[in-house]
């Protein structure tokens, strides 16, 4: 039996019809610009967000890098959350290969930056100071929705500050199912988003940068410069296509099967932060983390566990892989209370 992986929902497999679309695609050079499967790729994710350039890139994270680096020159500032992807786990790209400085906010309990805190944050027009220049917010954040009302404001707050705005959209779409809202109202006046394919769903690699057309020839160009350019590169837009066409309103059920897990944990007796989406959060004793990881594995149930261990659903987690993990957890007994 399979094992249940519940580490993140970047480890899903093709299934077989997307690699039936990748078999089929067709492919040119996509750095000579004429991979059609590239360019319709493209296209298809700039349209679902009512933008008009896409680039597609191998990984989200060099996406956003190309993208804060499109809006900001050399010694320029970002506006950003602490607990931002760009700033915490894409290894300080943006300040090691971008220069670009970043302005770090504690992100509020809802996920949201406070934006009188924004607003504070934007540097004087003073040469002391770094010239503030980008906003850049992130949906979902640690499985938790921003909703349209904030968005709204924060992108008229950016506007009335003079600064341009990206959004790392890496579970976008996990967000968008959950407000029943299509991607282009949820992400209305960002310049710029970037749009993981590999994640929820289900592709095997590659993120799409979505914005207007001169920050994506910017970020194009940039891309080169971060080795980012791919050959026959409309095998992965394949995959891509399939994934925007096929797994979008399924997301609503890993968001089912997160709910079953987060009840069946709290069943059990475990401590479990209630999912938005398709992470659920527990706590865990620390000096049990050890011990836990080691008896969930020799159940079949893949993890990583700290003393906040995330558990991820996604399309090779079913109800059943769900249950077998709640009764993993349950036969490790009631735990003690999270230190």
């Amino acid at each position: 039996m399979a094992p249940v992986d519940l580490r993140s929902d970047t480890v899903t497999r093709p299934t077989p019809a997307m690699r039936e679309a990748m078999a089929r695609a067709e492919v040119g050079d996509d750095v000579f610009g004429d991979d059609p499967t590239v360019r319709a790729l493209e296209e298809r994710a700039a349209a679902m967000f009512g933008l008009e350039a896409g680039l597609l890139f191998p990984s989200g994270t060099q996406s956003n890098l190309a993208a804060l680096m499109a809006h900001c020159a050399r010694g320029e500032e970002v506006i950003l959350g602490q607990d931002a992807h760009t700033y915490r786990y894409e290894g300080g790209g943006a300040a090691v290969l971008g220069s670009i400085q970043p302005q770090p906010i504690a992100n509020e309990p809802d996920g949201t930056l406070d934006l009188d805190r924004i607003a504070a944050a934007v540097k004087p027009d003073d040469p002391h100071f770094a010239i503030t220049r980008l906003l850049a917010l992130e949906n979902t954040i640690g499985g938790k929705v921003i909703g349209r009302d904030y968005l709204a404001r924060a992108v008229t707050l950016a506007w009335k500050k003079g600064l341009s705005t990206h959004l790392d959209g890496a579970r976008i779409f996990n967000a968008a199912v959950k407000l029943g809202m299509p991607v282009d109202q949820l992400c209305a006046g960002f310049d710029t988003v970037s749009v993981c394919l590999s994640k929820g769903l289900g592709a095997p690699a590659g993120t799409v940068l979505v914005g207007h057309p001169g920050l994506i020839a910017r970020a194009r160009r940039i891309r080169k410069m971060l080795g980012g350019g791919m050959r026959q590169a409309g095998i992965l837009a394949a995959a891509g296509l399939h994934a925007l066409e096929h797994h979008v309103a399924r997301l609503a059920d890993d968001h089912a099967n997160a709910g079953r897990l987060a009840k069946g944990l709290g069943d059990a007796g475990w401590e479990v932060e209630a999912p938005q989406t398709n992470m659920v959060f527990v706590r865990v004793d620390r000096e049990r983390c050890e011990a836990l990881q080691a008896h969930l594995a020799a159940a079949g149930v893949t993890a990583i566990v700290t003393p906040r261990t995330r558990l991820v659903t996604h399309l090779d987690v079913d109800a059943a892989g769900v249950d077998r993990a709640v009764a993993a957890f349950a036969a490790f007994g009631r735990p003690a209370a999270a230190a």
